[in-house]
């Protein structure tokens, strides 16, 4: 089958197309997946930078979608020819996939392929963000850093729906336009504004009873000087790299919480894995959850993808179109 593989680390030229060995039958428990199309995350940039350790050669991805050929013994949750999305499943950018069956998610026939392989990460991300530690109420502040980004966008328009307040925070006004798009009431451009007095002047000193953080380094100081009292912050991710530690000591004065959060420990079984998947298709068949695609690639032209998403200048999901969904060629 034809595969993306990185033999070393480095940059996106490392990303090789190359033919590699059959993907095998599947044992008891497992599924053979067509991809159609992948998810390109910078999990994926990571481990191809070695900024996340992997053994090598490996074949990169982790998101995807498309037809299941094959099922080995005992497994019901899916059957060959059913239309799946998957996300924590490695090796997505090939033409086949080996997966646990019961981590593989129904996708409905109204639902594109393409829209398979970009709802599973960031959306049940979202998910588990928004409910699983404050969620939001009406009248409640919630300020969402890189609220133009995948997640981001996404995690506005929930907060949205729920009745809270959304303060976004960006860089520059393209990206400030994107979060007003998605719903966010307030948008602050750190590039040129101080986000925590910005957040303390919208809450009328107040501020913001949630905050959810994908940036890191240099968001948290400000994070702790934005939150209200008895208000909450998550740590989901670092673009920006690690947040700089603190004292437990320096959560005392107005009794903030932080939490951190990773999307493996919150979808551990398959009830709690589909549960999650079905809110968020959900959300997006009733209208008020909208995907931003930001671009299809042909899985040869991966490392493009690649330079697109290092470039920061992305506002949406990237995919890569591995095969035609008309021909899934079942053997």
């Amino acid at each position: 089958m034809k595969a993306i593989r990185v033999e070393r680390t480095g940059g996106p030229e490392v990303l090789q197309l190359v033919d590699v060995a059959d993907r095998g039958k599947p044992g008891p428990g497992k599924a053979v997946v067509r991809l159609i199309a992948a998810g390109v995350n910078f999990m994926d940039v990571g481990q191809r930078r070695g900024s996340y350790p992997h053994e090598m050669p490996f074949i990169p991805g982790a998101e995807g979608s498309g037809v299941v050929e094959s099922v080995g013994e005992g497994v019901t949750s899916v059957k060959p020819f059913d239309r799946v999305a998957f996300t924590g499943v490695p090796g997505a950018y090939a033409e086949f996939v080996l997966a646990d069956a019961d981590r593989l998610i129904s996708l409905p026939d109204e639902f594109t392929f393409e829209q398979g392989a970009a709802f599973p990460l960031q959306g049940m991300t979202a998910h588990y963000l928004i409910h699983d530690f404050r969620k939001p109420k009406p009248g409640d502040f919630v300020l969402i850093h890189a609220a133009a980004g995948g997640v981001g966008g996404l995690l506005v328009q929930w907060a949205r729906q729920l009745g809270a307040t959304v303060i976004g925070t960006v860089s520059g006004e393209p990206k400030a336009k994107t979060a007003r798009e998605a719903g966010a009431e307030h948008v602050i451009d750190y590039s040129r504004q101080d986000f925590v007095a910005e957040t303390r002047r919208i809450t009328q000193d107040r501020g913001a009873d949630l905050i959810l953080d994908g940036v890191g380094k240099t968001t948290f100081a400000g994070n702790l000087a934005a939150v209200a009292v008895h208000g909450h912050i998550v740590i989901f991710g670092a673009s920006s790299g690690p947040a700089d530690p603190i004292s437990p000591n320096a959560l005392m004065p107005r009794a903030v919480s932080i939490s951190g959060g990773s999307l493996q420990n919150f979808i551990t079984t398959r009830e709690e894995l589909m549960r999650r998947a079905t809110d968020v298709m959900g959300g997006i068949r009733e209208g008020w959850l909208k995907l931003k695609m930001a671009g299809v690639f042909p899985l040869a032209e991966a490392a493009k993808a690649h330079e697109l998403l290092e470039s920061r200048k992305t506002q949406g999901k990237l995919v890569l179109s591995i095969a035609d969904p008309q021909k899934p060629a079942l053997k």
